[in-house]
């Protein structure tokens, strides 16, 4: 007997002591009444997307804006639609919660054959894919819904990675007591003995260098550093610098703050502030093969202190269980006493603008760099968009959002709308390929119907330009269809609260930029390029990849 209070009662008030607030999906026959209880929620608000894909880029997206993100899909052919993007939130520690309406638990056991099925009477099959790309999973029953809700939730917020719920529903109606506590991500405290232990390497690593210095990436953005690195480096501006994943960790316009660290294509201050160094802290970094262009970074063991989530590296030994925050108060304390205060280095300009004339990449980026703003967020697609804007000085309070790990494309315009639903105040610039966003570009009618005022750079380049620089430069496969981009918003809404231009010289994206910065509506910009044209970090990236596919 359904009671007033229920287990999707339940559920949906955890989302919204997890700090959600905005819950992205596609309605399918298995979650509509789970639905009517978003719908219903004081405090949520349901975000229909153009499909199961673009909703997981979209709640990926909220995630690194707002801290965690809900997606809600049908079974099999909802959920697994959505998996790319799941995909992407478990490469790049984003804690999105996929939860998946599913046939009746009496259904199921029955083993009917029922529709988004294989017809075989297995129902779990799509749970165990899920399993491979999430922390943590259930099925919901009347016995353990609220216990394995909690646990699920639990673990992917203190794992900052993807969860999965399979919420029948017939056990979505059972009732249920209200929580009574809330879900507060918990590591275990670090032992005192190893602490000390800790302190004291640190300590001996410190005194017995002469320069030093800190590289921080993403995962200090996942698990909550960036406060402490930056209170760090405000107190004692070491040179520091980022990857790719990590831009807009800092402060790109105070001291010490050297630029974008990419292996082998940094630039020569980047590269004598970092490689150089007797010691360098690596804060939350991973180095992969995009953004150290081909692992081309010149770092040794014995030089560096590996900062991870949970354990610290010094030479060859680990110290396990130690969170991130934890260190970097210790390294902040230690710096303080045991480092000799290092000269100052001033923070980089942004490149000098040149004579203005047609578009290319280099004159693109210098454009879209004079036109930035204090808290502005960028979010780049994977390839020339995400490569190009690596090469900006961001102002204060601005930030980054690029995928390069997953490296999925289509993947930014999605999540730029995920973004802007969870920070409406802030201005969202996207900027994509041609190619990438005929994979998503469904998501511009969502944004038209909330009333959402990204501005949008489309750079059309004829094709699959990263594509044609790794391999086959004039291979058919690598063009793409000719569509008519400046009309695309009117075709998407009956109001049309948008406007559109195509440019092709510098002066005239100059113009239209300041044109949208004022603008109280979506702006899409058409950017034509030349079609082989490259960002110059790019160009070195698309080099080492080609030469690691074909191994001499």
């Amino acid at each position: 007997m359904q009671g007033s209070y229920t287990v999707a009662d339940y559920l949906v008030d955890r989302l919204s002591e997890c700090g959600i607030a905005h819950i992205f999906g596609v309605p399918g026959d298995y979650n509509l009444q789970f639905l009517d209880h978003i719908v219903a929620h004081p405090h949520l608000s349901w975000v229909g997307c153009a499909n199961e894909l673009n909703a997981a880029y979209a709640a990926d997206g909220y995630a690194r804006a707002r801290g965690a993100a809900a997606l809600v899909t049908t079974f099999g052919v909802g959920e697994l639609s959505a998996l790319n993007g799941v995909a992407g939130s478990c490469a790049e520690y984003l804690p999105v919660i996929h939860i998946v309406g599913a046939p009746c638990l009496k259904t199921q056991r029955a083993g009917d054959l029922v529709h988004h099925t294989l017809g075989d009477g297995e129902f779990q099959r799509f749970q165990r894919m899920s399993a491979e790309i999430t922390c943590s999973q259930a099925l919901l029953t009347p016995e353990n819904a609220c216990r394995e809700i909690d646990r699920v939730l639990h673990d992917m917020l203190t794992q900052r990675k993807p969860g999965y719920l399979q919420l029948p529903a017939d056990v979505a109606k059972i009732s249920v007591q209200p929580p009574v506590n809330v879900i507060t991500p918990t590591l275990p405290p670090a032992h005192p003995e190893q602490l000390d232990a800790l302190r004291n390497a640190l300590r001996d690593k410190i005194r017995g260098s002469h320069r030093v210095a800190l590289l921080a990436d993403f995962l200090a953005q996942r698990f909550g550093a960036q406060p402490v690195l930056q209170a760090w480096m405000d107190e004692n501006p070491l040179p520091h610098a980022s990857l790719i994943m990590g831009k807009g960790l800092f402060d790109e316009t105070n001291p010490g703050f050297v630029g974008l660290y990419c292996g082998k294509s940094s630039t020569l201050r980047v590269l004598h502030a970092i490689e150089e160094a007797d010691l360098v802290f690596c804060v939350g970094v991973k180095f992969i093969d995009t953004i150290t262009c081909g692992f081309s970074q010149k770092l040794t063991l014995e030089q560096t202190v590996d900062v991870q989530p949970d354990a610290v590296r010094i030479d060859e030994q680990w110290f396990h269980g130690i969170p991130m925050s934890t260190t970097l108060t210790i390294l902040q304390q230690l710096c303080r006493t045991d480092l000799p205060r290092q000269p100052v280095i001033p923070a980089p300009e942004p490149r000098v603008p040149r004579q203005l004339g047609l578009l290319d990449q280099d004159a693109l980026w210098r454009v879209v760099q004079d036109a930035l703003k204090p808290g502005d967020i960028v979010i780049a697609d994977q390839g020339t968009a995400s490569f190009g804007v690596a090469s900006l000085v961001l102002p204060h309070g601005a930030k980054m959002v690029v995928q390069p790990l997953w490296g999925s494309i289509g993947f930014a315009l999605p999540a730029a709308y995920g973004v802007q639903t969870a920070l409406p105040g802030r201005r969202v610039i996207v900027i994509i390929g041609d190619g990438a966003a005929q994979l998503t570009i469904q998501e511009l009618g969502s944004m038209l119907r909330d009333g959402l005022k990204p501005i949008i750079l489309l750079l059309n380049n004829r094709g699959y330009t990263v594509e044609r620089a790794i391999h086959g430069a004039e291979q058919p496969y690598n063009d793409i269809a000719q569509w008519n981009w400046t009309h695309l918003a009117q075709a998407m809404s009956e109001s049309c609260q948008a406007q559109s231009w195509r440019v092709s010289e510098a002066v005239q994206l100059q113009s239209v930029l300041e044109t949208a910065s004022c603008a109280n509506r979506l702006s899409f910009i058409e950017v034509m390029l030349p079609e082989n044209d490259l960002p110059a970090l790019l160009s070195a990236v698309t080099t080492s990849l080609e030469q690691r596919n074909n191994p001499s």
